[in-house]
């Protein structure tokens, strides 16, 4: 299947490992050309041989900074992909009932959802330009946020409200924007031993290889094992490609069964 995407422009956020490495790939792999961002490369990304801006995208200026310097020599932009997020919280936030105080809250929103706005709204005349796509990666713990820490989940249920509304605003442009929501990943921001299921280890005072050996059973996840970021980048994807151009203001879940109400 050609998804048209051979010689499109595209920008990718949050792309040094996990779902942002594998949707470079993905996309350098149907012939786009593609800018990658985050805040420090690392020796798989420089192996993809995709253009590399260095930028902290929780910053107030930092989304404007790096859409300029990526458009600096080209002004065409083809496909947005919003997939920075994550972060760290301390501890005592994990047994909170509030989830922190507001550092805690305004770190969360700042790198989960005030970078993708301002990312989008950095990009978005060079989208309309082109009648481009914009995915925004999001998260099934914006549908079920007490499986999650409460300003993460706050955040990426934002996201999706923020993404449908988008999707009304600019769609009779021709921009189309959707959102991806995959459940827990196979990545080091949830495997490591200071991501997501070590940090809930250290608080139960237990393994850290029983907490991630039990973590899909716990999240509600009917195959029993994480999802691969590769094939979350594999939606992406099609959701950016001119052979779907009906996709618009839409959520495709990826999520292995974690949502147990219909869609």
């Amino acid at each position: 299947m050609d998804l048209d995407l051979a010689g499109k422009r595209v920008l990718v956020t949050g792309a040094s490992r996990g779902i942002g490495l594998a949707t470079v790939q993905a996309f350098l792999a149907e012939g786009a050309s593609v800018t990658a961002v985050a805040r420090r490369t690392t020796p798989e990304l420089e192996a993809t041989g995709a253009t590399f801006l260095a930028a902290d995208l929780a910053t107030a200026d930092g989304p404007l900074r790096m859409v300029e310097a990526a458009l600096a020599d080209d002004p065409r932009l083809d496909v947005l992909v919003n997939n920075a997020g994550g972060g760290t919280l301390p501890a005592e936030a994990l047994s909170d009932p509030v989830g922190g105080d507001d550092d805690v809250w305004e770190q969360a929103l700042a790198l989960n959802l005030y970078g993708t706005v301002r990312t989008t709204r950095a990009a978005l005349p060079a989208l309309t330009t082109a009648r481009g796509a914009v995915v925004n990666v999001g998260s099934d713990s914006a549908l079920m946020p007490h499986r999650a820490p409460l300003p993460y989940s706050t955040a990426k249920a934002a996201i999706n409200a923020f993404s449908r509304g988008l999707a009304e605003q600019v769609g009779g442009a021709g921009v189309r924007v959707n959102v991806v929501t995959p459940s827990a990943t196979r990545t080091s921001l949830l495997t490591s031993e200071d991501g997501v299921t070590g940090q809930v280890a250290a608080a139960m005072g237990v393994s850290h290889a029983a907490v991630l050996d039990g973590f899909p059973e716990q999240n509600g996840m009917l195959t029993g094992r994480l999802i691969e970021p590769s094939e979350i980048a594999r939606v992406i994807v099609l959701l950016c490609s001119p052979a779907l151009p009906s996709a618009v203001g839409s959520n495709w879940a990826l999520h292995g069964g974690s949502v147990k109400a219909p869609a």
